[in-house]
């Protein structure tokens, strides 16, 4: 069962439970080096805080405990769980993403080329629900040339929004309680 959609239905009721949405779910690495990446952010603010990562992942771990002690372990052998806020350059694995994210950049990889291209970078400009028979055709525009190309969501491997001065303005931190404290802290040892 471990591949990453299958991970991904295992570990959603308790992400839901607990008042989170995922983002990704991902199996990687081999052997014993595997890791069980788990992203997740609050609807409200799209982010995590420290204590919401610990309270997901004790979650976690006690649901994937009793999988493998009834003998239904969905991942055999060993691998760290890794539960994280999706972060200000996040991945973008849901079409509402790049609705919700449109004019920021993006990089997008797909698993096979469109009019001969397999990567992209540009602004997103949303999606076009109805394309590609009802999967979705994501627009994205060429910071340079200014060309607009779609590109069906089926066929996206890989995409992630470009860190930019833009994208900070637009990321507002959940708490900066403490920062002016420790600025000047750090000011008084110099």
């Amino acid at each position: 069962m471990a591949d990453n959609t299958a991970l991904f239905q295992l570990v959603e009721p308790d992400a839901q439970a607990l008042g989170f949405a995922l983002v990704r779910v991902r199996l990687f690495g081999k052997g014993d080096e595997r890791t069980l990446q788990v992203m997740a952010e609050r609807p409200d603010t799209r982010q995590l805080t420290i204590d919401d990562c610990a309270e997901l992942s004790r979650r976690l771990s006690d649901t994937l405990d009793a999988l493998e002690e009834a003998g239904r372990d969905p991942i055999e052998g060993a691998y760290r769980l890794e539960v994280s806020s999706p972060g200000i350059d996040r991945p973008l694995t849901r079409v509402q993403d790049f609705t919700d994210w449109a004019g920021h950049e993006a990089r997008i990889v797909l698993t096979e080329p469109v009019d001969g291209q397999k990567q992209f970078k540009g602004e997103l400009e949303g999606i076009d629900a109805a394309g590609d028979n009802g999967r979705g055709l994501i627009a994205i525009r060429h910071p340079r040339t200014g060309e607009l190309a779609q590109v069906p969501f089926a066929l996206i491997a890989d995409a992630k929004l470009v860190l930019t001065d833009k994208l900070i303005a637009a990321t507002v931190p959940l708490s900066v309680e403490g920062a002016d404290e420790e600025e000047l802290h750090e000011e008084e040892n110099h």
